[in-house]
C-alpha cells in the first residue's frame, strides 16, 4: 500500500520489494520500522544473491524520494542501506555497492546541503568496511571531484559552510582508506586525483595558519577538536593521506602542494609552507624524505628567476625539510643538496652585483632594496648548507667539508663549480666568505677521535690558503673552522678572549694524553700550522679578534696537539713572533707590533702554566710584571681597549720587557727538555700559497742571517750582522764550469725545504751551522790579496772570541748554499 499498489498487487509482488516496502511507516517521523528491518536483513543473509534486487529496488525508491523531495523517506532509505552494508560480507555484495554507491552519488549531486552530509556520512561508513575480495572495476573519480568541491564551499550561511566542508573532508578520507586498502590501490594517487585531493585539503589548512600560527614541528590534532574544526581535520586527512604514501606515489601526493604555493603566492611570507612541509616531513616514512628534497630542490631551479624573497622562502623551507631528514635517511640526495645550493649560490651573486653595478651606472650610491634581499637568499643558503651539513653523521659530514672546501674559489684558481673569472674580486670575496661561514656550522660540534681525520692533508692545505689573504673576515672564519676541529675536549669558551690568565687551573681544562696519530700529524703538518699563524700575526689590517683567535689557536694546540717536541717548536714560534715585532721588517703598525706582543705575553703565560715548568714560569711572570710597570702596552689588558696609548718607538736594549731564548732554555733545560733547537730561529716554510694569495711571496725576500750565539751563554747580540743572501752566496762562488751544478743543488735544497721532515731539516741545519763555525774562522787565516774596493763585512761572534770585521773577499765553499 505505502507503493501505490492494491492489495492483489502487493501480494504478487517479489518478496525482497515486500520486505523493502514494509521498512517505510506511513509517517516518516516514525523512522525505520525495525522489526520489518530485521527480516529485511535475515533475508538479506539467507539469501545474498538477492542483494542486488534489494540495493536496486532501493536506490529506485530513493530516487524517487529524492526528485519528490521527500527527505524523510531518504533519511530510512540510506539508515537501512547502511545496515544491510554493515550486515552483509558475502560475494554477492559488489552488485549492491554499486547501487549504494549510486544512491550516494544521487545525494551528494542535491543541492540539499543535509542531503550532501548524509551521502557522505554513508559513504564514509562504506569505506570502513574490509571488503573479502578486490573490486577491479569500480572507480571512485566522481567521488574525488565532488569531495574537493565540496572542501570549497562557499556558502552564505557559515554554520553550513562549516558543515559542509568538513562533510568534503571525511569524503576525501574515505576514498583514500577505501582506495588504499583495495589492491587497485594505484588509482587515487593518479595526478587527476592528487591535484584535486592536496589543494582541496591545504586550502582549509590554511584557514588556521591565519589565526594561530605554528612554531615548531606541529603536533597531531586533538581528537576534542578535531570534529568541530575543518581545518584541523584537512590537517589530519592529509597526514593520513602522506603517511601511506609508498616509493612510488610520493612525488605525486608532494607536487600539488607546490602548486598550491605557488598559485596562492605563499611562499613570501612563507609560514605556511613551512608548517606544509614540517607535516610532510613528519608524517612519511623517513626513507622516503629524499624524495620530498629532490622536489623542493627541483622546484627551487624552476623559480631561480623569482623575486629574491620568494627564492628565499624556498630554501627556508628547504632548511627545515633537511633539518628533519638529516636525522633519518636521505639517500643520494646530499651531494645534490649541495651542488644547487652552490648553483643557487652563484646566481644570488650574480644578481647581486648586477643590481650594484647598475646603480653605479645610474649614480645612485645607496643599496637597493632588491641587493638587500639577495642578502637574505644568501644568508638562507649559508645557513641551509651548515645546519644541513652540522646533522649529518660524522663519516658523511667530513666528506661535505671536503667537498665544500674544493668549491671555495682562489683568486689565481679556477674552481670546479664556482668560476670566479666573471665574479671579479668582489664576488670572489663574497663566495669565499659565504663558503666559509657555511663550513663554520658544518664544523660546529664535529668531534674525531684523532686530529688526521678532521684535518686530513687534501683538506688542510686548501683551508689555510685563505689564511693568507688580504682580508681579516677570512682569516678569521678560517681560525673558527680550525678551532671547531681542533677542540675535542670543548675547551674554547674557556679559552674566550686574549688575556693574561692568573692561573690557568681555574679554567679546569680538559685534555687527554696526545695520542702516536696526533703526534704523526703534527710531524707532517706543524709546521704548516705554524707558518700559517705566524703570517697572520703580519697582516696590517689584523684586529683584536685576530689576535684573539691566533692565541686561542695556540693555545688548542697546547692543549690537544702538544708533546714535548710541539712545545718546543711553539716557544721557537713565540720567541720569533716577538722578534718580528721587535724588528718590524713589514713596517707593521704599533698597534699590531704591540698586539703581536700582547699576544706572545698571553700565550707564553698560559704554556708556561700548562708545562708546569716553575723556571719557565718564573720568567714569564717577570716579564710579564715588568712589562705591567713600565710597558703596558705590551699586555693585552690594555692594548686591547678601545683607547690605548701606543708608544712611538720600541727600544731593542730593553732585555727586561722580551722573553729570552737562553732564560727559556735554561729554565726547560733544568727540567729534562731537549733544548738544543732553541738555538734555531724559527723560520716559516716557502711554499705556492704565497702567489696564490696573491701577495708577494717570501722566496723573493728570504735571507739568512748569521748570527751564532755565544758559548758562555752571554745575552749580547752584535748588531752590524751582514745578511747573507743566495745573491751574495752566488757570487762568492767560483762559477766556473759549476753554474748549472750549483743551480740543481740550489733546487734540491729548495725543494728538500718543502717536503722533508722538519726533525731532518733541524738536524742538518745544525750540522751546517758548525761547519760554518769552523769554515768561517779558518776565512780569518787565509792570505788574501785585497782588491780596490771590499764586497762586504761580516761580523763574527764565535766561541769566546770576538772577531772584528773583515773583508769578504772569495768564498770557495759550495756546500755553504743551503743557507
Amino acid at each position: 500500500l505505502s507503493a501505490g499498489v492494491c492489495c492483489c498487487c502487493a501480494a504478487l509482488r517479489p518478496r525482497y520489494k515486500r520486505l523493502v516496502d514494509n521498512i517505510f511507516p506511513e509517517d516518516p517521523k516514525d523512522g525505520l520500522v525495525k522489526a520489518d528491518m530485521e527480516k529485511l536483513t535475515f533475508y538479506a543473509v539467507s539469501a545474498p544473491e538477492k542483494l542486488d534486487r534489494i540495493g536496486a529496488y532501493l536506490a529506485e525508491r530513493l530516487s524517487r524520494d529524492v526528485v519528490r523531495h521527500r527527505y524523510g523517506y531518504v533519511l530510512i532509505a540510506m539508515e537501512a542501506l547502511d545496515q544491510l552494508l554493515m550486515a552483509c560480507h558475502s560475494q554477492s555484495i559488489k552488485p549492491f555497492v554499486e547501487s549504494f554507491l549510486h544512491m550516494v552519488a544521487k545525494l551528494l549531486e542535491s543541492g540539499e546541503p543535509k542531503l550532501q552530509i548524509l551521502g557522505t556520512n554513508s559513504f564514509v561508513k562504506f569505506a570502513n568496511i574490509e571488503e573479502d575480495t578486490p573490486s577491479y572495476h569500480r572507480r571512485y573519480d566522481f567521488f574525488v571531484s565532488r569531495f574537493s568541491a565540496m572542501c570549497h564551499s562557499c556558502d552564505p550561511d557559515p554554520e553550513i559552510q562549516n558543515g559542509i566542508r568538513m562533510a568534503g573532508i571525511r569524503g576525501i578520507q574515505g576514498v583514500v582508506r577505501k582506495a588504499v586498502n583495495d589492491e587497485l590501490r594505484a588509482t587515487i594517487w593518479e595526478p587527476q586525483h592528487m591535484d584535486k585531493i592536496v589543494p582541496s585539503l591545504l586550502f582549509n589548512m590554511h584557514k588556521i595558519e591565519d589565526v594561530d600560527s605554528r612554531i615548531g614541528p606541529p603536533s597531531s590534532p586533538a581528537a576534542g577538536v578535531k570534529e568541530e574544526n575543518p581545518s584541523v581535520l584537512a590537517e589530519n586527512c592529509f597526514r593520513e593521506l602522506l603517511g601511506r604514501a609508498t616509493y612510488g606515489n610520493m612525488n605525486n601526493a608532494v607536487r600539488p602542494v607546490f602548486a598550491h604555493l605557488d598559485h596562492h603566492r605563499l611562499w613570501d611570507p612563507n609560514e605556511f609552507a613551512v608548517s606544509c612541509f614540517k607535516i610532510i616531513m613528519y608524517s612519511i616514512q623517513a626513507q622516503y624524505s629524499h624524495h620530498v628534497i629532490q622536489e623542493i630542490l627541483g622546484h627551487l631551479d624552476v623559480r631561480k628567476r623569482d623575486s629574491p624573497r620568494v627564492r628565499a622562502g624556498i630554501i627556508q623551507v628547504l632548511l627545515e625539510a633537511v633539518a628533519i631528514a638529516a636525522k633519518g635517511s636521505i639517500g643520494p640526495t646530499v651531494l645534490e643538496v649541495f651542488n644547487t645550493l652552490l648553483k643557487h649560490l652563484r646566481i644570488s651573486v650574480d644578481f647581486e652585483l648586477g643590481d650594484r653595478r647598475s646603480s653605479a651606472e645610474s649614480g645612485t650610491l645607496s643599496t637597493s632594496s632588491k641587493e638587500s634581499d639577495e642578502r637574505i637568499v644568501q644568508n638562507a643558503i649559508i645557513q641551509t648548507i651548515g645546519f644541513f651539513g652540522s646533522n649529518l653523521p660524522d663519516y658523511q659530514r667530513s666528506e661535505i667539508m671536503m667537498f665544500i672546501m674544493s668549491k671555495v674559489p682562489v683568486l689565481g684558481t679556477t674552481s670546479k663549480s664556482l668560476d670566479p673569472s666573471n665574479l671579479g674580486d668582489l664576488g670572489t670575496r663574497r663566495i669565499q666568505i659565504m663558503l666559509l661561514r657555511s663550513l663554520l656550522m658544518v664544523t660546529s660540534g664535529y668531534k674525531s677521535t684523532t686530529i688526521s681525520n678532521a684535518l686530513p692533508a687534501p683538506f688542510l692545505d686548501p683551508l689555510l690558503s685563505p689564511s693568507l689573504m688580504e682580508d681579516s673576515e677570512l682569516r678569521q672564519l678560517v681560525l673558527e673552522i680550525l678551532h671547531n676541529l681542533i677542540d675535542r675536549h670543548d675547551n674554547r669558551a674557556k679559552l674566550r678572549g686574549i688575556r693574561i690568565i692568573p692561573d690557568v687551573s681555574d679554567l679546569k681544562i680538559k685534555r687527554d694524553k696526545i695520542s702516536r696519530q696526533d703526534v704523526s700529524f703534527m710531524k707532517k703538518h706543524g709546521q704548516q700550522l705554524y707558518r700559517h699563524i705566524y703570517l697572520g700575526c703580519k697582516e696590517e689590517d689584523n684586529v683584536q679578534k685576530n689576535f684573539e683567535l691566533l692565541f686561542t689557536s695556540l693555545a688548542l694546540t697546547t692543549i690537544e696537539l702538544a708533546n714535548e717536541e710541539v712545545v718546543i717548536d711553539l716557544i721557537r714560534l713565540a720567541i720569533a713572533l716577538q722578534d718580528m715585532a721587535i724588528i718590524n721588517e713589514d713596517n707593521l703598525p704599533m698597534f699590531n707590533r704591540c698586539g703581536v706582543m700582547a699576544l706572545v705575553a698571553a700565550y707564553l703565560n698560559f704554556l708556561s702554566q700548562m708545562i708546569a715548568v716553575p723556571a719557565f714560569c718564573q720568567h714569564v711572570s717577570k716579564v710579564i710584571e715588568t712589562r705591567s710597570v713600565e710597558a703596558a702596552y705590551f699586555l693585552p689588558e690594555t692594548i686591547f681597549k678601545e683607547k690605548s696609548d701606543l708608544p712611538k718607538s720600541l727600544e731593542k736594549d730593553e732585555k727586561d720587557l722580551f722573553f729570552l731564548t737562553n732564560k727559556i732554555a735554561e729554565s726547560l733545560g733544568g727540567s729534562g727538555y731537549n733544548v738544543e733547537r732553541l738555538s734555531v730561529p724559527y723560520v716559516p716554510q716557502v711554499t705556492d700559497e704565497d702567489r696564490l694569495s696573491r701577495r708577494k711571496s717570501i722566496v723573493d725576500t728570504v735571507s739568512i742571517q748569521v748570527d751564532i750565539l755565544s758559548g758562555n751563554g752571554s745575552e749580547d747580540k752584535v748588531d752590524n750582522t751582514e745578511e747573507i743572501t743566495f745573491e751574495a752566496l752566488k757570487k762568492a762562488i767560483d762559477n766556473n764550469g759549476l753554474e748549472e751544478q750549483e743551480k740543481e743543488k740550489r733546487r734540491l735544497v729548495i725543494e728538500k725545504f718543502q717536503k722533508a721532515p722538519f726533525e731532518e731539516i733541524a738536524a742538518q741545519c745544525e750540522t751546517k751551522a758548525n761547519m760554518l763555525h769552523d769554515r768561517l774562522a779558518q776565512i780569518l787565516e787565509l792570505t788574501i790579496r785585497p782588491p780596490p774596493s771590499p764586497s762586504g763585512t761580516m761580523t763574527i761572534t764565535s766561541g769566546h772570541a770576538h772577531y772584528h770585521s773583515v773583508p769578504v773577499y772569495e768564498m770557495k765553499f759550495p756546500d755553504l748554499c743551503v743557507y
